[in-house]
């Protein structure tokens, strides 16, 4: 069976999709309408990450701590997982260490999906079965679903230290996050946090466990236009809220432990 045979689970009306190649939820719907946002331009190819749904980034973020860890945002995205113990409503994953660095040799990752009504839960877990201890970084990457980021509000990050990415400068969160171009923002928070959006008269609550970092991400018009695998106008279609361990919040690992980095999503309606 290819990487790339759909897997559907969910309950009535909130089904979500995802795929062995990468363990990748890649869609999520409620009442039909996307939650968790897919680029029409995405590629689906084995030496190529789905661009939108929930990619996972192990065991770096982005080029990791030093910036010269490659590929981009890890090793497991494009990787072949194994289904295991999967329901109607739930999927999981399994991925062992293969060909990969020594700093990771004995390190073994699940995802687990789960839909239940108008709630999605994916969770990370990495155990250390090898002899050393190992430090790695990980995010979730979620790309949620927008009616148009210029009318969206995330809250909860208010009076929250973040380093911006796109000025190589540290700041500090007045208010909401408004979008109105390029954002690239790395918070010292585990959240949750309130995406309030208007025009699709809903709010999605992100809520993490075992995070300490939100990412929040946005490429703009002209970040999108240079990637072939996101059309031009879909910016204004989707936000990143990421969960994530990175930097001098990695995640450490004696031998023996494990650790689970996990979001749920909850799709509500927002008050008028």
């Amino acid at each position: 069976m290819s990487a790339f045979t759909p897997r559907h689970f969910g309950t009535p009306g909130s089904v979500a999709t995802a795929y062995d190649h990468g363990a990748h939820v890649a869609s999520w719907l409620v009442d039909d309408v996307p939650v968790v946002w897919v680029s029409r331009r995405s590629t689906y190819t084995s030496d190529a990450a789905i661009r939108g749904g929930i990619p996972v980034c192990w065991p770096w973020f982005a080029n990791g701590p030093s910036g010269d860890q490659t590929p981009s945002h890890g090793l497991v995205r494009t990787a072949a997982w194994t289904l295991g113990d999967h329901t109607d409503s739930r999927a999981q994953w399994v991925l062992s260490s293969g060909d990969w660095p020594d700093a990771y040799e004995g390190a073994e990752c699940t995802l687990e999906a789960q839909v239940e009504g108008r709630s999605l839960r994916v969770a990370h877990t990495v155990t250390n079965t090898g002899g050393d201890s190992m430090s790695y970084e990980v995010a979730l990457h979620t790309y949620l679903h927008v009616g148009d980021v210029r009318d969206v509000s995330v809250n909860g990050l208010d009076d929250v230290a973040y380093f911006d990415k796109v000025t190589q400068t540290q700041a500090t969160q007045a208010g909401d996050v408004r979008i109105r171009g390029e954002v690239d923002r790395i918070y010292d928070a585990s959240g949750p946090v309130d995406v309030l959006d208007p025009t699709l008269e809903r709010m999605i609550t992100v809520t993490n466990e075992g995070a300490q970092n939100v990412v929040v991400w946005n490429p703009g018009p002209e970040g999108a236009h240079e990637m072939a695998d996101f059309a031009d106008e879909e910016w204004t279609q989707m936000v990143c809220v990421e969960t994530a361990n990175i930097g001098e919040r990695r995640v450490h690992l004696a031998p023996g432990d494990s650790h689970t980095t996990a979001l749920r999503l909850d799709a509500g309606v927002l008050a008028k």
